[in-house]
């Protein structure tokens, strides 16, 4: 009997993490901390949800051990406790996808086709990169540009790519990024690059899968 009970309080905790991934709000903050720490005010606006619940949802993960913190005065900053957290979320994706029917078919709808966007390996990112081959064009918000990049990468936030056309080489291949396979600012990115007649295809992975290859990030600031 004893043994039982040291065996459900040990499953007990194993079922904490899963207790707070299992909310849809606490994953899409531990997507947008994958980019770089935030305070809960810049978390709040960067997902649209109240301070008050953003709050809400730190706590319950930083419960569960899947954030920190780092105090800076009066402000909070938080981000994921290790390489491993923004590793377990992607896992926790791709599973829902390849394993649930009605995952990918939400994958599909929010995202559209990716094949014909022609995803390219993270390992062929770096090694044409780093040739001149393509242009790396990272199309998340500045904040997480300058937080972190592809070394090399031009900063477009997706949402002004067709009012920024001229800022890219219209003669070269350009290779977009964003925050990872689940993120659409790429996908659209592309879109919209293709319709004004560039060549561009997506990375296959955004900053949080690049640092876990090992290779460094640039900061802008």
């Amino acid at each position: 009997m004893e043994e039982r009970a040291r065996k459900s309080a040990l499953y007990e905790q194993f079922a904490q993490v899963g207790k707070a991934l299992g909310n849809p709000a606490r994953l899409e903050l531990l997507e947008l901390l994958a980019q770089g720490e935030r305070s809960v005010e810049e978390l709040s606006a960067a997902s649209g949800m109240k301070l008050s619940n953003t709050s809400a949802q730190l706590r319950a993960l930083a419960q569960a051990g899947l954030v920190t913190t780092r105090r800076d005065g009066v402000r909070v900053y938080y981000r994921p406790a290790g390489d491993d957290v923004t590793a377990l979320i992607e896992h926790v994706q791709t599973f829902a996808v390849r394993r649930l029917a009605e995952a990918e078919r939400a994958a599909h709808a929010y995202l559209g086709d990716l094949t014909a966007l022609e995803p390219v390996g993270l390992d062929e990112l770096a090694r044409r990169s780093e040739a001149g081959e393509v242009v790396v064009l990272d199309v998340r918000p500045a904040s997480e540009f300058e937080a972190g990049h592809i070394p090399g990468a031009i900063g477009i936030p997706h949402d002004q790519i067709a009012s920024r056309l001229a800022e890219l080489p219209s003669d070269a291949e350009i290779v977009a990024y964003c925050r990872g396979r689940y993120c659409v600012f790429a996908p659209q990115a592309v879109r919209v690059l293709h319709e004004h007649g560039f060549t561009a295809r997506i990375a296959d992975g955004g900053v949080p899968e690049w640092r876990r290859t090992g290779r460094p990030l640039a900061t802008a600031r």
